[in-house]
């Protein structure tokens, strides 16, 4: 299985606000490496991490053995602590009975997860660490522009 290295980052000009998520992927064997960045005009800051996972994870053409490097303690323990897994499990409510938020893009990362053998790496954010502070100037980037729609996955309760 080829190795990859991936680092992601989302930003939130205001939370419901424009937004932005990044991701650096990196072969280890190659050294070759790819930024991706996107953004919505309204969205959240936990739904733009949740995005640099799931979009990073989408590129890679073949399962792979993926380390993977997020400042997102809400994406980390959800995928680390088994909350994802429960929350399938549990008609993608939580353990209080209420609705999970971000559904669409946990249920679209869930067979992504499947597919490649990750490890969940958590970074302190905005602490110096070259790929995530590319990722965090990426993703601000992306939050700034003015041309942006609306994330179409936003509700009201986000």
């Amino acid at each position: 299985m080829k190795q990859v290295d991936i680092y992601t980052d989302g930003s939130c000009l205001g939370n419901p606000g424009p937004g932005g998520w990044a991701a650096i992927l990196r072969g280890r064997s190659t050294g070759q490496e790819r930024e991706l960045s996107g953004g919505y005009a309204r969205t959240t800051n936990n739904r733009m991490e949740i995005m640099g996972v799931l979009e990073a994870l989408k590129t890679l053409k073949e399962p792979c053995l993926v380390d993977l490097y997020s400042d997102s303690q809400y994406v980390c323990n959800a995928i680390r602590k088994g909350w994802l897994v429960s929350w399938r499990n549990n008609n993608w409510r939580k353990a209080d009975k209420k609705p999970v938020k971000n559904r669409d893009l946990w249920e679209a990362l869930f067979p992504l997860l499947k597919t490649h053998q990750v490890s969940l790496h958590w970074l302190r954010g905005h602490n110096g660490h070259p790929e995530n502070e590319r990722c965090d100037v990426l993703a601000r980037t992306q939050a700034g522009r003015r041309d942006l729609a609306d994330d179409p996955g936003m509700t009201d309760a986000d």
